[in-house]
């Protein structure tokens, strides 16, 4: 018998999970996920109290939660969470980060197009940690607006 594959996001502690989010969806060219029609719902129903949200792009949002999707995956239009491919970011307490990452993101951007790509991404708040030139590639270290690396090749 087949296992069948397991659905997964990956899930970022963050100081500020909003602005994270709207980070890493202009990054990516992904979407924020509008949570807000299940939100009203359940303030409709008394399920939840208010000082859990807060507004952010002129919509209800959870204070403590954003997630990004790719645009082209499926989502449920109920809860506006993405099926596929998602980064889930969870506001903790002491998020600064003190150490270096145990995981990290690649970027891979049109072939040709890395310093243009890193530019791009300066300007959307990433900075340059180290450019690596080695025998088996070359790419570029960076941080977003936390301090959490990725990298671009």
């Amino acid at each position: 018998m087949t296992a069948t594959p397991l659905h997964w996001k990956l899930v970022v502690d963050a100081h500020d999970p909003h602005a994270q989010a709207d980070f890493w969806a202009a990054a990516l060219h992904y979407e924020v996920e509008d949570h807000s029609t299940l939100i009203a719902k359940l303030l409709d129903l008394g399920a939840i109290q208010p000082g859990i949200l807060l507004d952010h792009h002129d919509r209800r949002a959870w204070r403590d939660a954003a997630a990004v999707r790719h645009p082209d995956d499926p989502y449920d239009p109920e809860s506006g969470t993405g099926l596929g491919r998602r980064l889930l970011f969870n506001r903790v307490p002491h998020a600064e980060k003190t150490a270096k990452n145990r995981l990290h993101i690649d970027l891979h951007g049109p072939t040709g197009e890395r310093d243009t790509e890193v530019e791009r991404l300066r300007a959307l708040g990433a900075r340059v940690e180290s450019h690596i030139q080695e025998p088996g590639g070359e790419w570029v270290i960076m941080t977003d607006p936390e301090g959490n690396e990725f990298c671009v090749h």
